[in-house]
């Protein structure tokens, strides 16, 4: 993208329920300026208005020209990256939207999950690295790949939906992209009460379970974990990268987490002449797709 002479940017993350906005020095990454403000899942369309309050009070603090605005948010990007071509079933009348002759800005549209990528790739844990992939694992998982440096979006911007792979292609539960079996239907937040028969609510719930030693959580955890490793040993052995990220808040679980992983994915990977891949925690949390969103200004 065009270069400009000023390093502020701002970003922007629009969500079901919060817009976080970040006023940011795509330098350095240090962040200026923090708003958040709450959307209640797109209610109405004043979400598209706390957006354009949200740049005008950054741009106040930051009293000077700005490479523009990155927008994160859920959904497919069009192909000039300039509004989300696709987004069914929330946040209604953001498809199609034109955000830059809106806001009367120079804006660049990221997927979300893609957003929080570009923050790890300038300022992050895959910063430097030329060849890596993140997983933000939530409610849902989402994801995106760093390919030569550069963010693979792929045909129709559709690259790095991760977790809707199928990891079992013989279940009769289909995800919302019709995937069998997904990864994300394995270890998404938004399954925990099927896949424990109701006993527990969330991965928060299920997770202090296991911590307590339960039967049922230690199985339901466990199997979700082991999944998540043979979907990363085939990720590491489909794309190679040099590095994979975990991101969202199920990797608050810590090494509740990231303990059982490893020794699963000492099972699973393939590793020729002793390559392993790296698995790391992703260095930023929920500021990260605003961030990213704005670090993408300078990338």
């Amino acid at each position: 993208m065009p270069m400009s002479s000023t390093n502020q940017a701002i970003g922007i993350d629009l969500g079901g329920t919060r817009i976080k906005g970040v006023l940011i020095d795509t330098q350095t990454g240090a962040v200026i300026e923090k708003r958040m403000t709450p959307t209640n899942d797109g209610e109405t369309n004043n979400w598209k208005e706390a957006v354009a309050q949200t740049v005008r009070d950054l741009k106040a603090i930051s009293g000077q020209s700005i490479l523009g605005v990155g927008m994160a948010a859920p959904g497919l990007p069009n192909v000039g990256n300039s509004a989300i071509a696709y987004m069914p079933g929330r946040l209604p009348g953001l498809e199609g939207f034109d955000w830059g002759e809106f806001l009367g800005e120079r804006v660049w549209v990221l997927n979300d999950a893609h957003a929080a990528l570009m923050a790890e790739a300038r300022f992050g844990a895959a910063q430097h690295i030329a060849n890596a992939v993140m997983l933000t694992l939530g409610t849902g998982v989402g994801g995106g790949m760093l390919v030569n440096g550069q963010l693979y979006q792929g045909f129709f911007q559709m690259a790095g939906h991760l977790g809707h792979m199928t990891i079992d292609a013989d279940s009769d539960q289909l995800d919302v992209a019709n995937a069998p079996g997904s990864l994300e239907d394995a270890i998404g937040n938004t399954t925990v009460g099927r896949r424990s028969y109701e006993r527990y609510k969330s991965t928060h719930e299920l997770l202090d379970g296991y911590k307590r030693g339960e039967p049922l959580a230690t199985l339901v955890w466990l199997t979700s974990v082991r999944r998540l490793a043979g979907a990363l040993a085939s990720i590491a052995n489909s794309f190679s990268p040099e590095r994979i990220i975990l991101g969202g808040g199920i990797t608050q679980a810590d090494d509740a987490l990231f303990g059982p992983l490893a020794t699963f994915m000492d099972l699973f990977e393939w590793r020729p002449g002793g390559k392993k891949t790296t698995i790391c925690k992703a260095h930023f949390g929920e500021w990260a797709g605003a961030i990213g969103a704005a670090a993408s200004l300078q990338a």
